[in-house]
């Protein structure tokens, strides 16, 4: 089995560096950086990886690209502000393998010390094994076979980790992986931790009781 990591990009020179050379060490079958049109100097960062690709803005088809243009037949699609834990790649591998789960994440781990971080990592867990939704920052890992039979992800601008976890679920087990991935604290150190956890709460509410993900990206502001 082989695993082909796909990184969507847009302005993060200050992160993607460190997260290409982390995975490197893991050996995965090759890296592929799409970016939505960076101003910053993530494309020449970017060019580091297997694959650089120039893709439309919006990670849905960003990474759907990349999975298009991806040679492993197991896909992980990563954030740039994430690292795994060594050995990740090996467990999803060995999960998918032994048929434990049709889809995985890894233990989310915010890169922040204290105690009100720790629930967060708590509740990211509790959230993927009680409902099955997965978000972004957590590293979805599945065949690529299942991801084509269900067609990629959504054509929306936000939230589209939710809505391909929604059908997902609907054909098997999603698992957490005991590796953790590491998790920047950005958004929750710029908007205020209590503040930006009670906002993924009440837009995945939203989302969820059918509120078009279009709607609510406005209320997500983008932080580079």
């Amino acid at each position: 089995m082989s695993i082909s990591v796909i990184i969507p990009t847009l302005n993060e020179e200050g992160c993607l560096a460190e997260t290409v050379c982390e995975l490197r060490k893991q050996r995965p079958h090759e890296i592929i950086v799409v970016d939505g049109g960076s101003s910053d100097r993530t494309p020449e960062i970017g060019m580091t990886a297997d694959q650089f690709v120039l893709g439309p803005r919006g990670r849905a088809a960003q990474m759907n690209l990349g999975a298009a243009r991806a040679g492993g037949d197991t896909l992980l699609f990563l954030h740039a502000d994430c690292t795994l834990e060594a050995g990740a790649l090996h467990e999803a591998e060995r999960a998918l393998k032994r048929g434990r789960y049709i889809a995985g994440c890894y233990s989310m781990a915010v890169r922040e010390h204290g105690w009100l971080y720790r629930v967060i990592d708590a509740c990211a867990t509790g959230r993927v094994r009680l409902t099955g939704i997965v978000y972004g920052d957590q590293g979805l890992f599945l065949r690529r076979e299942q991801f084509e039979r269900l067609g990629g992800f959504p054509p929306v601008h936000f939230m589209e980790d939710l809505f391909f976890s929604k059908e997902l679920r609907k054909h098997g087990r999603i698992g957490v992986a005991q590796h953790r991935i590491f998790v920047s604290p950005r958004r929750w150190q710029r908007a205020g931790l209590v503040r930006q956890t009670l906002r993924n709460w009440m837009l995945t509410a939203l989302a969820a009781g059918g509120v078009h993900p279009d709607q609510l990206r406005k209320f997500y502001p983008a932080l580079r």
